[in-house]
């Protein structure tokens, strides 16, 4: 079960409100508050893409560049051991260390579909 979706490359974190008595989503990873909601999942994918594209055409509007949830760069502190492990398979691999990283962190992570 996943409470998330994603739509245009921005992910939405999904709360059931059982006091409303619907479903409430948020744009997540960026500083702008966007909400939406729905009484049904259909009425809330559809809530959800539409708030983006709202988002990105009020952006647009006013001339502001919408934020964007994530830059695609990572920067880990992890233990030196960890580290030439990482550096060790990725080379065993044939790959680079962010190649192989990214493969494992996009298994591990199950990208959001």
């Amino acid at each position: 079960m996943s409470n998330s979706m994603l739509y245009q490359g921005y992910a939405a974190r999904i709360e059931f409100s059982s006091e409303d008595e619907c479903f409430i989503g948020h744009i997540a990873g960026i500083k702008d508050v966007v909400g939406f909601h729905g009484e049904t999942v259909s009425e809330l994918k559809t809530a959800f893409e539409e708030a983006v594209n709202d988002y990105l055409e009020a952006c647009k509007k006013i001339g502001k560049t919408p934020q964007k949830p994530y830059s695609g760069k990572l920067m880990l502190r992890i233990r030196p051991e960890i580290h030439a492990a990482v550096a060790t398979a990725a080379e065993l691999s044939g790959q680079s260390i962010n190649q192989w990283a990214a493969e494992a962190l996009n298994r591990e992570a199950n990208l959001l579909t």
